[in-house]
């Protein structure tokens, strides 16, 4: 019997379309859902996070994906997604599926926000590792492999059309697109520009320190987050707070997972600016959480940022100012 080995995510880099043009690059449509890594062995799926929590209970309509490769041991990387009525990828339809773990509210989820696991590339078959064969090899054995079913795709890749397919998700309302260079092979747990990330808007991960009450309408409840990033030298630095973009759910979650997190003092390296840090309740920064954002200012804050949601499958650590402003925050580490 084979034993499947446990595989970290390959991640890919920020970066733009002019470094990943020509022959040498395979495009992908990049989904707004959440990383998973299928393990398919013993009739059975096990879905694994980024962070490697084990998640398959959240998402029971993906158990029949067991039969994908015809009985045959094989690890899959992808992407959950659920989408919305118009067909487009949702992260906030998605948000209550990441988070539920009641067996009843779990099976409702599944029957009004279902959910599509979208395969992207093969890490093991059989009793062999793959990882060291390039991108063009994993593809043709997941193609070959990895039969379409019922809640489960394997997306369409485009060689040499980087600008073309951003263009089109673009035009498909999608968060972007992945280039891969064709001769890369799988490398577990590390971010490498042989996968580059081109996205159509700014969206970046960042880490809750503390919460303003609200006013008016959100009287009794949170107004706004206030936010941080970890620079190279692995400190908590403030990039700013956010106050649009939630739902009262969220509002309500937030405030039940934040409570028990409440500390005195403020958890960043850096003072926060005076009007931001008033009656501000202070908190152990373990909470993930996305948003999108107009743009960075000078002094390294997000200007116009609206809340997505929280990541659970994230850790606080891979919440990164290099997201955000790389050259000057490793330039700062680095003068430093």
């Amino acid at each position: 019997m084979v034993r499947l080995p446990a595989y970290a995510p390959m991640l890919a880099q920020l970066g733009t379309l002019t470094s990943v043009q020509g022959p040498d690059w395979a495009v992908e449509m990049k989904w707004d859902g959440v990383r998973a890594m299928a393990y398919l062995e013993d009739g059975a799926v096990r879905l694994m996070s980024r962070n490697r929590i084990n998640v398959t209970p959240a998402y029971p309509e993906l158990q029949l994906m067991a039969g994908a490769t015809g009985g045959r041991p094989a690890v899959v990387d992808g992407e959950i997604v659920a989408f919305d009525e118009t067909g487009r990828p949702s992260f906030e339809a998605l948000q209550p599926r990441m988070h539920q773990r009641k067996p009843v509210a779990i099976a409702e989820l599944t029957r009004t926000t279902p959910v599509t696991f979208m395969a992207f590339d093969l890490l093991h078959l059989d009793d062999a590792s793959t990882v060291s064969l390039p991108y063009t090899e994993r593809r043709r054995l997941l193609e070959d492999t990895f039969t379409p079913g019922f809640r489960w795709e394997v997306p369409v890749w485009f060689a040499d059309h980087a600008a073309r397919a951003f263009d089109s998700s673009r035009e498909l309302g999608l968060e972007g697109v992945v280039c891969k260079r064709l001769s890369s092979p799988y490398r577990p747990g590390r971010r490498t520009a042989e996968w580059t990330k081109v996205k159509n808007v700014k969206t970046v991960e960042v880490v809750i320190g503390g919460w303003k009450a609200g006013g008016g309408r959100r009287s009794g409840m949170i107004g706004s987050l206030l936010l941080g990033a970890y620079d190279p030298r692995g400190r908590l630095v403030y990039v700013g707070h956010v106050g649009t973009g939630f739902t009262e759910a969220m509002l309500r979650d937030l405030r039940e997972r934040l409570a028990p997190l409440e500390r005195p003092e403020p958890p960043f390296h850096e003072p926060v600016p005076r009007e931001h840090a008033r009656d501000t309740h202070w908190v152990e920064p373990l909470v993930v959480g996305e948003v999108q954002y107009a743009e960075v200012t000078g002094d390294g804050r997000l200007r116009h940022p609206s809340w997505r949601g929280l990541r659970p499958d994230k850790e606080p650590r891979e919440a990164g100012t290099s997201e955000i402003l790389p050259t000057r925050r490793e330039g700062n580490a680095a003068a430093g």
